[in-house]
């Protein structure tokens, strides 16, 4: 089979297409014939060692992948060969095919295609957890979406609308924000590029508080990072929730006084270790976010294809903030 791989420390240009023996299932293992992998963030940081986690090299990157099973382990019960699944993969998902614990896979139904599939699981997973289990979201209360046209925030613009929200997409250019609204957002606001000097930050938060009202927004959800935290938090309503999700941007120095005054929470999202301790809760999560894309109420919009063969030009795509919503790598 061949892989993206990760041989050196580096950017998405490090990345070789190399042949490697096919994989075998372990006992509790299937092999998925993988037909495409959702590129996330991550990926832009594991390859030059930054993430949270550091795969012993040679890897490929890759954190959630779509496709068949093709050989199951000994005492794999939940999924058979001839399923199409979905998967978590942590790393390994730009290749052709790939030998995980079968616990980590969930059958999809036949009308989800392959790439959709493949560009589902960290960003609605990811959001859901956010809303529903961090920022307990209740009917009616406003939700400012920093990042909105990118894959997690898109994602939470949609499920945010779901939810009962009054969603407000923020994101830097009219078209990512014209892209929120056609998914459920009921304004927007455009963001001018940072970095920002203190009047920038001033006139950044004021942008915040016109978008979101007199009273400010109930839940941020910050996908962005950077000097936008700042602003966007004191933009925050009374007892707010302010959702710290990612830094593209770079990571933040939040002043604590601003919490203090708003008497709001600053609340850590880290999807991937929730679903390690809580592997229940997140099979229900899942479940929930099958409904509603069964519904109509989601779908994850994917914007661009790469062959594996470019998936560091995937890569490069999105760490250029070039993204809208999701990029997939297909392996046809």
């Amino acid at each position: 089979m061949k892989a993206l791989l990760s041989v050196a420390t580096g950017g998405p240009d490090t990345l070789v297409l190399e042949d490697l023996p096919d994989p075998q299932p372990g006992p509790g293992q299937a092999v998925v014939a993988i037909k495409a992998c959702g590129v996330n963030y991550p990926d832009v940081l594991i390859i030059e060692d930054k993430y949270q986690f550091k795969p012993a090299r040679p890897f490929a990157p890759g954190g959630e992948i779509a496709g068949v099973v093709k050989a199951v382990g000994d005492g794999v019960t939940n999924v058979k060969v001839g399923d199409r699944v979905l998967g978590s993969t942590g790393n390994g998902g730009m290749a052709e095919a790939i030998a995980l614990d079968a616990g980590r896979l969930t059958p999809i139904p036949d009308g989800m295609p392959f790439d959709e599939a493949a560009a589902f699981l960290m960003t609605y997973g990811t959001s859901y957890y956010a809303l529903k289990d961090r920022a307990h979201l209740k009917s009616g209360e406003s939700l400012l979406v920093l990042g909105a046209a990118g894959g997690v925030g898109l994602a939470a613009v949609e499920l945010g609308k779901a939810m009962g929200a009054r969603v407000i997409a923020a994101a830097s250019s009219q078209a990512k924000v014209d892209l929120a609204i056609a998914h459920g957002a009921e304004s927007g606001v455009v963001y001018p590029a940072g970095p920002f000097d203190r009047d920038g930050q001033k006139a950044l938060a004021e942008l915040f508080k016109g978008a979101c009202g007199a009273t400010g927004a109930n839940i941020v959800y910050d996908a962005v990072g950077g000097d936008y935290a700042e602003a966007a938090l004191r933009a925050t309503a009374w007892e707010g929730r302010f959702l710290v999700i990612g830094f593209p941007a770079g990571i933040p120095r939040i002043p604590l006084n601003l919490a203090l005054l708003k008497s709001c929470d600053i609340v850590g999202v880290f999807w991937g270790a929730a679903v390690a301790r809580d592997p229940a809760g997140h099979k229900r999560n899942i479940a929930e976010l099958m409904d509603l894309y069964a519904a109509g109420r989601i779908r994850p919009y994917v914007s661009e294809r790469f062959p594996l063969a470019r998936g560091g030009a995937a890569i490069a795509h999105l760490a250029d903030r070039k993204a809208l919503g999701k990029v997939v790598v297909t392996m046809d």
